[in-house]
């Protein structure tokens, strides 16, 4: 089955800083692809070359084995991809339903009498949030008084509902408690069993391992290699983020200023 999106060879540079350096990544519809690295590592440019921020240095970006040229994330939007960030682009004091259709209100009404459809945009809401085990008794209530995780579940609802295939989630759980982090987790479960493609970005190995199909590991801007989950364990991929080789270096040059000293 063919990567519903595809990055080959990408380089990406901002004058003399090199940010990613041959890079291929590739998503495919119904799995959970998850993004590891450390700070610097080049995930947030990644990220933004996905979602249509930045055009690639150099190599290639594919869309359904088709080349593209984005330079707007609404080409990446038109395209069918969606990215959460971390602070969710939501307005605290609107309510639910405004912030669910930010940018995209249903009307009624012709030319200039057009209005928000109030109504209908709030069954849709409760609707929508129901199906994720989200109850949201007023629509009309400040999406401020929702708890963390049914915030981040509501900007996902919001991206599938207005046509994602693929969502990049960034850090959706690095604020989360437990019970909330759970939902969360719970619903880019739903969301891949919908068939749609998860870039899931995340440094806490115990979420990232519990939901990912995939991994990709980055450092520095190159990719550390991609393998299904089948094929590295948790600890694996904890030693690869921990830094294990950089940890092994640092305990023999301690080891050897120890033996001076004595």
């Amino acid at each position: 089955m063919s990567p519903i999106i595809e990055l080959k060879g990408v380089h990406k540079s901002f004058g003399t800083v090199v940010a990613l350096q041959d890079l291929s990544f590739a998503v495919h519809a119904g799995e959970v692809h998850c993004l590891l690295g450390d700070n610097g590592a080049g995930k947030s440019t990644l990220i933004k070359i996905l979602a249509g921020v930045h055009a690639p240095s150099k190599g290639d970006y594919l869309i359904d084995g088709q080349k593209v040229h984005m330079t707007s994330p609404r080409q990446a939007l038109d395209r069918g991809i969606g990215t959460v960030y971390q602070d969710l682009a939501m307005i605290p004091l609107l309510s639910v339903t405004r912030n669910f259709f930010l940018g995209r209100e249903p009307k009624k009404g012709w030319g200039p009498f057009a209005r928000f459809d109030v109504g209908n945009a709030d069954r849709i809401v409760v609707k929508e949030l129901a199906d994720i085990g989200i109850d949201v008794r007023d629509p009309s209530q400040a999406v401020g008084t929702l708890s963390g995780g049914e915030r981040q579940c509501l900007a996902i609802a919001r991206a599938v509902y207005f046509g994602a295939r693929v969502l990049i989630l960034d850090e959706p759980t690095s604020a989360l408690g437990v019970h909330q982090a759970a939902m969360v987790l719970k619903y880019v479960a739903q969301a891949r069993n919908r068939g749609l493609g998860v870039i899931f970005i995340s440094h806490n190995i115990h979420h990232a391992y519990t939901i990912a199909d995939r991994f990709t590991l980055l450092n520095r801007g190159r990719s550390k290699g991609t393998f299904l989950k089948s094929e590295i364990t948790r600890d694996e991929v904890l030693h690869v983020m921990a830094g294990g080789e950089d940890l092994r270096q640092l305990e023999a040059e301690i080891g050897q200023l120890s033996a001076r000293r004595a």
